[in-house]
C-alpha cells in the first residue's frame, strides 16, 4: 500500500470492505449512504497510508477509525442535514425498518454480541460516542452527569470492551 501498488489496494478492499461496511452502516443506518461513504473511506486510506504508524496500533484499528470518523463527518455535513430536511414523510416512514438500529444485518463481525455483554450504562456510552458521534461534553449534557464521570465511565467501558475483544483477534 505504501508503494501505491494497486494489487495491495485490491487485497485490502477484498479483505476489509465487509467489516468497514458494517461499521459505517451501523453509524449511518442507510445502505445507500454507506456505499458512498465506503468509497470515500478507501480513498482516504489510499491517500493517507503514509500517515499510518505501526507503533501506535494495528492497521485494522486505524482503518476502522477512518471509517468511523468519515461516517460521523458525513452525518454532520450540511448536505446530509439538508437531505434529511427535504425527505418526504412517506419515504421516511416506509424506510424506517431499513433505518432501524435493531437491524442485525449490519453486524457483519458479530460486534453486537460483544457489546451486549457490557453493562447497559457502558453500552449507552459506547453507542452515544462511537455510533451517534457525541462528544464527551455532549454526552455529559445529554445524560446530565459530570464530564469527569463521563470520562471515567468511558475509559472503563473501553477497557472492558478491549478485554472482551481479545478473544476475537
Amino acid at each position: 500500500m505504501k508503494e501505491k501498488n494497486e494489487a495491495g489496494f485490491h487485497y485490502l478492499y477484498d479483505h476489509y470492505s465487509g467489516a468497514l461496511y458494517g461499521v459505517v452502516l451501523r453509524i449511518v443506518q442507510s445502505k445507500e449512504y454507506t456505499e458512498e461513504i465506503i468509497q470515500d473511506v478507501f480513498v482516504k486510506i489510499w491517500n493517507s497510508i503514509h500517515q499510518y504508524d505501526i507503533s501506535k496500533g494495528r492497521f485494522y484499528t486505524w482503518m476502522i477509525n477512518i471509517a468511523r470518523n468519515t461516517a460521523i463527518d458525513y452525518l454532520k455535513s450540511k448536505s446530509f442535514q439538508n437531505e434529511l430536511k427535504n425527505q418526504s414523510i412517506p419515504d421516511f416512514v416506509y424506510n424506517s425498518a431499513e433505518l432501524s438500529t435493531t437491524n442485525n444485518a449490519s453486524d457483519f463481525i458479530g460486534f453486537n454480541n460483544v457489546l451486549g455483554s457490557l453493562e447497559s450504562d457502558k453500552q449507552e456510552l459506547i453507542d452515544l460516542a462511537y455510533y451517534q458521534g457525541y462528544t464527551q461534553n455532549e454526552i455529559s449534557d445529554k445524560l446530565k452527569i459530570p464530564l469527569g464521570t463521563v470520562k471515567t465511565k468511558m475509559r472503563n467501558a473501553l477497557i472492558k470492551l478491549k478485554d472482551l475483544l481479545k478473544d476475537y483477534q
